[in-house]
């Protein structure tokens, strides 16, 4: 489907133009009329597949026939800062031509710079939940004009234990709004958060839950425990793979693989919980410039990430939550391209590989 077909306004068109954007993905195809409805959403949709834009792009239609307010009128909520920046900047690229405003709020930045941004007016608002309700706590922002909530990574937000101040934040909103629910897996849980949130919600899935974009090639290299970091040092160089992305449960581990792989000259950085909003935006930054081959990352530090030109994944290990092997290999393969996803097992990991293999619906063929 053409742009044009989805009721898009010239100024957003021209936008998507310049980005490259030719024709809608099929989530963009189901969600866009969906939230153009006026009715509560949920929408299954793997990363990789377009979902911002498809709920961004109708959110930013309304907002750009309305005069500028100096309140917000969206409210999008992230599990993770590189996701609410992610996500503001797609907001920024898609208004480029439209007189709406957006503001990012997240933790480990300075408040009062953050507050005096609000001071300036912005329509759309996407936040972490806690830097968001400490905004709220300080009368730093009015919500009461607000119309649209988006939860996005609905199942991430649960698995990282912030749904008690989501709900906090959606009891600060008005009753009559919008809301909409973007999860990559519907579980019980994700489920009962729709059923507290969503008045009969209109249900998007153009692929099932627990699936991943089709141009992702997996395979397993069974590894013993303590050869994990040789073999993966060993594929990188080998297989001369210019730009990996490497997931780790652990952060301590994070910081052990960089050590080895810069020992052995690939280029490398990592990003973990404990590191600074400014360590990770420039291990981010010199990663997708191609300065680092490698980054290393936990699932939280990396979840949601956009990372252009992306083709291999390596899972270092099996995640402690089986959906989080979705997200990781929904790094690479994205808009269509082709990617990837190496996964390192060590005997210990059977039992762990066969709930993502029952997720999946699927067996990934090992290669020794």
């Amino acid at each position: 489907m053409s742009l044009h077909q989805l009721g898009l306004c010239e100024e957003i068109i021209k936008a998507l133009q310049e980005k490259g954007y030719k024709k809608a993905t099929k989530i963009q195809e189901e969600l866009i009329p969906a939230i153009f409805s006026g009715r509560d959403v949920i929408a299954g949709a793997q990363t990789g597949t377009g979902k911002t834009a498809g709920y961004a792009l109708p959110l930013l239609e309304r907002l750009g026939g309305m005069e500028k307010s100096a309140h917000p009128k969206v409210v999008v909520l992230v599990p993770t800062r590189e996701l609410a920046r992610q996500v503001a900047n797609s907001f920024d690229a898609y208004a480029k031509y439209l007189p709406v405003r957006s503001c990012v709020l997240y933790g480990g930045t300075n408040l009062q710079a953050q507050a005096k941004r609000l001071q300036a007016g912005a329509e759309v608002i996407v936040a972490t939940s806690g830097r968001l309700l400490e905004h709220i706590k300080q009368k730093n922002i009015v919500l009461s004009h607000v119309e649209h909530l988006i939860l996005d990574e609905a199942d991430t937000i649960l698995d990282m234990g912030f749904v008690k101040e989501v709900m906090e934040v959606a009891n600060q909103l008005p009753t009559k709004r919008q809301n909409i629910l973007i999860s990559a897996t519907l579980s019980s849980s994700v489920k009962r958060l729709a059923d507290a949130l969503l008045h009969r919600p209109v249900l998007v899935e153009v692929a099932r839950m627990g699936s991943f974009a089709e141009g992702i090639t997996q395979v397993i290299h069974p590894v013993e425990k303590v050869q994990k970091t040789e073999l993966l040092s060993y594929l990188i160089g080998a297989k001369n793979y210019k730009k990996v992305l490497v997931f780790v449960r652990k952060k301590i581990l994070v910081d052990e693989i960089v050590a080895y792989l810069n020992s052995y000259g690939l280029k490398s950085e990592g990003i973990h919980g404990e590191k600074t909003s400014g360590a990770r935006q420039r291990a981010m930054d010199g990663f997708k410039e191609g300065k680092i081959r490698v980054l290393v990352a936990t699932d939280i530090a990396a979840r949601g990430l956009d990372i252009p030109d992306l083709n291999v994944v390596i899972n270092y290990d099996i995640p402690h939550v089986t959906g989080d092997f979705i997200h990781r290999i929904g790094r690479t393969g994205r808009a269509g391209s082709e990617g990837l996803a190496i996964t390192l097992l060590s005997p210990q990991e059977e039992s762990a590989l066969y709930d993502v293999e029952r997720l999946m619906n699927k067996k990934i063929p090992r290669e020794k």
